[in-house]
């Protein structure tokens, strides 16, 4: 029984060495199994040791990735058009048409009864053409072709002679009658008006002739004034 187990013992013993002479002889040849973990083991280390791309490197803020990320500079406004365009050459004003004279041609002129003063007619001169106009001293009047002009009052002769623009008017008083002188005042139906020329003579061609109010009745000391600017000036005589 002894016998056997040293027996025994020794083939163990033996068994073990051969295995320790196998294991030995795998790491000459490059066959040891523990190499392909090691290999593993390397490939993690490697993969580990590979800085993971972060955002915030200094790769991401290089100035050539920062140029091609952001998008082109916004060109500069360009100057308005009415500033790049040259200014338009300002137009000249139209000379001012030179004043002609007051006639019949050129102005529209009425006659009407006034209720103040007593016994007097308002004559109105409107211009109506596209220039200015004088109207010189005191139109020159005739009752139903009298032969002799009404007597022009001189105390109403303005400071300047009265201009008017198109569309404005001038006025002359008509006093029918004066100071009683014993004749009968002379009934009239109609008017003639010539305008006076710078020297104080009758325009010809200008005489207007108007229907006078009804009832209108004039004598020798009757009087027309001056043309004046302004109604109420006229009316004052």
């Amino acid at each position: 029984m002894r016998s056997n187990r040293i027996r025994t013992t020794v083939l163990a013993a033996t068994a073990a060495l051969a295995a320790l002479s196998l294991t030995a002889c795998g790491g000459d040849d490059g066959t040891d199994a523990k190499k392909p973990a090691a290999s593993v083991q390397a490939t993690g280390d490697t993969a580990s040791a590979t800085p993971e791309k972060d955002s915030t490197t200094a790769t991401d803020t290089e100035p050539a990735a920062d140029t091609a990320e952001k998008p082109a500079d916004k060109p500069a406004d360009k100057p308005a058009d009415s500033a790049a365009k040259p200014a338009s050459k300002p137009q000249p004003e139209p000379k001012p048409k030179s004043p002609v004279t007051c006639t019949g041609a050129n102005t529209k002129v009425t006659v009407t009864k006034v209720s103040r003063p007593i016994n007097h007619l308002l004559l109105t001169a409107t211009n109506t053409g596209d220039r200015p106009c004088y109207a010189y001293h005191a139109p020159m009047l005739r009752f139903d072709g009298a032969q002799a002009v009404f007597q022009v009052l001189r105390t109403s002769k303005p400071q300047a002679v009265v201009t008017l623009a198109p569309g404005q008017a001038a006025y002359a008083s008509i006093g029918l009658t004066g100071e009683p002188n014993g004749r009968k005042p002379y009934p009239s139906k109609h008017l003639g008006v010539t305008f006076a020329d710078r020297a104080d003579a009758p325009l010809n061609g200008s005489a207007t002739e108007l229907t006078l109010p009804a009832g209108t009745y004039w004598d020798d000391n009757g009087f027309v004034t001056y043309w004046q600017s302004e109604m109420d000036q006229a009316l004052v005589y």
